[in-house]
This record gives C-alpha cells, sequence and structure tokens, in this order.
C-alpha cells in the first residue's frame, strides 16, 4: 500500500493509466483517471484487526489479499519483420517464457517454480532482473515465493509500486498488467531486464522476461 501510495502521489501509475470518463444523469462527466483499490490511509493496526474467513485463526484477511477488480490492459506485441515491415518503435522485446505445474493445493507457489524453470532456459539467474512484477494473489503467498527465489521479503525491485494487495487483480488483464508496468518500471530506471509471473488457479505458475530495447 505505501508503495502504490507513493507511486500515485509522484504520477509514476499516471503513465499507465488510460483515464475514463463517466457521463453522469445530471451534471458534468467523471473522469476517473486514478485505481480505486489502493488504501493509501491504512495502518498494521487496522489491517490487524480484519476478520479471517477462511478459517479461525488464520491469516489471510481482505487487507492481505488481492482485490477482484474490473480492468483492462492494451499490450502490442509483434514479430521482428512486423516491426521492420511497419517500421514500428518496440519498447522491450520477449526473452521467453515457462510454466509449471504444482500440487493444487499450493497452487500459489506456482511463480517460483516456473520462474526457476525460465531461467534456466536463459542462462540467467534472480539477480540478473532489474525488476521484478510478482502477482499478489495473497500476502502471504508472495512471501513463500521470495523465500523460495531466495530474494528479501522486502526487495526493492519487487512490485516497485506496489502490487495486485493495492492495486487489485482483475483477472484476464493480470498478466499484461504486470508486463506494462514492468515495462514501465524499466523505462523509468534505465534498467534492462524484468520478469513478471504470477500464479494459476487449480495448481499452475507462469513466468515471462522481457528486455528493454
Amino acid at each position: 500500500q505505501e508503495r502504490t501510495a507513493a507511486a500515485m502521489e509522484s504520477g509514476r501509475l499516471a503513465k499507465e493509466i488510460v483515464p475514463v470518463t463517466v457521463p453522469q444523469r445530471k451534471g458534468e462527466p467523471v473522469i476517473v483517471d486514478r485505481d480505486e483499490h489502493p488504501r493509501p490511509d491504512t495502518t498494521l493496526e487496522k489491517l490487524a484487526r480484519l476478520p479471517t474467513p477462511f478459517r479461525k485463526n488464520g491469516t489471510v484477511t481482505a487487507g492481505n489479499a488481492s482485490g477482484v477488480n474490473d480492468g483492462s490492459v492494451a499490450l502490442l506485441l509483434a514479430s521482428e519483420r512486423a516491426v521492420k515491415e511497419y517500421s514500428l518503435n518496440p519498447v522491450a522485446r520477449v526473452l521467453g517464457g515457462a510454466v509449471a505445474g504444482v500440487e493444487p493445493r499450493i497452487m500459489g507457489i506456482g511463480p517460483a517454480p516456473a520462474s526457476e524453470k525460465l531461467m534456466m532456459r536463459l542462462g540467467l539467474g534472480i539477480g540478473d532482473f532489474d525488476v521484478i512484477e510478482l502477482n499478489e494473489a495473497f500476502a502471504a503467498q508472495s512471501l513463500a515465493v521470495l523465500r523460495m527465489l531466495g530474494l528479501p521479503d522486502d526487495a526493492e525491485q519487487v512490485n516497485p509500486n506496489g502490487g495486485a494487495i493495492a492495486l487489485g487483480h482483475p483477472l484476464g488483464a493480470s498478466g499484461a498488467r504486470l508486463v506494462l508496468t514492468a515495462m514501465r518500471e524499466l523505462e523509468e530506471r534505465g534498467a534492462k531486464r524484468a520478469l513478471c509471473t504470477m500464479c494459476i488457479g487449480v495448481g499452475q505458475g507462469i513466468a515471462g522476461a522481457i528486455e528493454r530495447v
């Protein structure tokens, strides 16, 4: 939440948001140009008081789980031939992707084996990625993935502008949202490579790597 609040305040997130004009029955249209899900004013005390709906004395709450949101993303994916033919100006190239299966009961850990599989294919290590966009299904799930990948819980390069707990998880659009945010962050930092990864229901993980051009 804190990283997302800072990114909204600085205008960083505005660079990847298309404002939507909502007509009103009376008066001027309302322009929506900020995400509605972030809770920049929340505190650890408020979060600790939230109920745990899945089990008594559990740890998952509405405050540390991703929100189910509406959202859409537009990305243009082109072959090298098409880039030349249509004089396109690419901002990144796809290095590769990988999918891994896990036990359905631990589907949230899927990003770890998928990322490891991808890194093995590319001959890269986790330290070769300047930005990592990990879809936060739940805070506990994200922490488990980070630890399996050998990263600190608060790794600066992971979700530097916040993740799905703050921004939301618009299911069909989330994968593309990770890639868009990673591309923009590489541009902001003048950095080279990004890893995008997420878990998939019923026991899978998916990972993709991009490189700024």
